[in-house]
């Protein structure tokens, strides 16, 4: 049978400890710490809304105070039974979570694996040609590619040895008188 209890959690004294930008972070651990000490258990799931009602104004502005409704449960993980409380907010819409029978579901799996495992094999061999014949053609690009650049660089060698030849021009500070006036 599980435990369930409504509690107003006053969050201002314990956000007031903190940093400004820690404020939300600090008012979760001490929903945490709350429900651990009054319901006296370590595991505690901090529910969707009630997560989403504190960080509702970002992490400087978390709410001073907020109503929470906490289940304390008992849960079977590996043969050992834990006990779990969730809290959420009170008003919060129920989310009910469906079991099925795990010998059946787990038969489905491991045949879906291995159809999923063989598809895979099919796809990386179909994969493995496409890469090759990809590698091929980029191999051939990248050699066309070099072939127009040595071309494009011996052009440019050729262009720079060639001296082109002005009028001589004199240098700027030769323009000048004796005077400083221009010719």
């Amino acid at each position: 049978m599980a435990l369930e209890r409504i509690y107003n959690i006053p969050l201002r004294r314990e956000f007031m400890k903190a940093a400004s930008y820690r404020k939300t972070k600090r008012s979760v651990s001490a929903v945490r710490e709350f429900l651990q000490k009054h319901m006296k258990c370590e595991e505690v799931k901090i529910g969707k809304y009630l997560n989403l009602e504190l960080w509702k104004h970002g992490r400087k502005n978390p709410p001073p105070k907020i109503q929470v409704k906490a289940i304390k449960d008992k849960i079977k993980i590996k043969d050992k039974e834990i006990e779990i409380v969730k809290a959420e907010l009170v008003n919060a819409p129920i989310e009910f979570q469906k079991e099925t029978k795990k010998e059946k579901v787990k038969v489905e799996e491991t045949k879906k694996d291995k159809l999923e495992v063989e598809k895979k094999e099919v796809l990386m061999h179909e994969d493995k040609k496409e890469t090759k014949m990809q590698k091929q053609e980029e191999s051939k690009t990248k050699d066309f590619a070099k072939h127009e650049q040595m071309s494009s660089k011996q052009e440019q060698e050729k262009m720079r040895s060639q001296v082109i030849i002005t009028s001589p021009q004199k240098p700027h500070h030769e323009h000048h008188d004796a005077e400083g006036k221009k010719k």
